[in-house]
């Protein structure tokens, strides 16, 4: 039965005044931070937390947070050619995709013999998720998902924001691209890990979502692809469509509960299973910087169901 749970290095220097891109070091240890979030999520056992050999960020949070995150290499003599960025927690307030990430750490600890090397960071904006009551936003009430640095995020952020979403402050893309710490430090991650593949956990709507060359998966589990579309500043915008890597968007069908563990295990073996196959080996498709060529791809898009970039959907 589901389990409720209730209990950038060079982009930042381009796209943020050196005034707003100052980072402070985190203020809470690694112990700390698993206690709170042990405390909110009924799933997450601190002493787990404590024990999975995460790593803090050297960038602290709005509120001096830090980003837990580890690196899960194969043991495979062929194994570690292709990388694979994991996380969860974007909105604070989707309490399951922090879960499920928590729970596929177990997975890959006990599963040495997968053939990626994976970066996985289960919560991106803890702020959000340890506030009462948790917010989708950050401390400083940005939706880190409206954040990230497309290359027509000033002419399309806001606007979009005012017009689509009627200012909605759940939505609020801040004042400039990576104008938050959370968003910077992900996208150096990006940068430097240079993933072949994003796979990000969201949650209430219950689907599959997809960004990026490459033909998606069908399904994973028994989440169905339905494109939802690309976003001013979203992930997917900036890693799938400008950047060229595959994003990988699993949409839970409830935020405050998780799927079973057969249902979890399901999406595993599928995620996987599309990976092997679809990934290609060597360097990903694009490491050239942003500014200089935006990922084009017309012939794989006309093969997608028909969405505008600029969708009516607000996940």
């Amino acid at each position: 039965m589901p389990r409720p749970l209730f209990c950038a290095g060079w982009l930042a220097a381009l796209f943020v005044p050196a005034a707003l891109a100052f980072d402070i070091p985190p203020l809470a240890s690694i112990e700390r931070s698993c206690e709170l979030i042990g405390k909110r999520l009924a799933s997450v056992n601190p002493e787990d937390c404590r024990n999975a050999g995460l790593r803090t960020s050297l960038t602290g949070t709005v509120q001096g947070q830090p980003i837990l995150w580890r690196d899960y290499r194969s043991q495979l003599s062929r194994g570690n050619s292709q990388r694979i960025l994991l996380l969860g927690g974007i909105h604070g307030d989707e309490f399951s995709s922090v879960s499920m990430v928590f729970r596929w750490i177990k997975q890959l600890e006990h599963d040495r013999f997968q053939p990626f090397y994976w970066r996985v960071i289960p919560c991106l904006n803890p702020d959000g998720l340890l506030r009462v009551p948790a917010t989708r936003t950050n401390a400083s009430g940005v939706d880190l998902n409206r954040n990230f640095p497309t290359p027509d995020w000033n002419e399309t952020a806001l606007p979009y924001w005012e017009r689509r979403t009627g200012s909605d402050p759940r939505r609020y893309p801040g004042r400039l691209p990576l104008s938050e710490p959370e968003t910077r430090w992900l996208t150096r991650h990006i940068e430097r890990f240079r993933p072949h593949a994003i796979v990000s956990v969201h949650a209430p709507f219950g689907v599959l979502d997809y960004d990026g060359p490459q033909q998606p998966p069908q399904k994973l589990g028994f989440l169905r692809l339905h494109l939802l579309g690309a976003y001013p500043g979203s992930l997917g915008n900036y890693a799938g469509v400008y950047r060229g890597v595959p994003v990988i968007t699993l949409e839970l069908p409830h935020a405050g509960t998780m799927p079973d563990a057969a249902q979890s295990a399901r999406i595993w073996a599928d995620l996987m299973t599309w990976l092997e196959k679809s990934l290609p080996e060597g360097s990903p498709l694009r490491a050239s910087p942003l500014y200089r060529e935006p990922w084009r791809a017309p012939a794989q898009a006309a093969t997608l169901p028909g969405v505008p970039l600029f969708s009516d959907w607000t996940p």
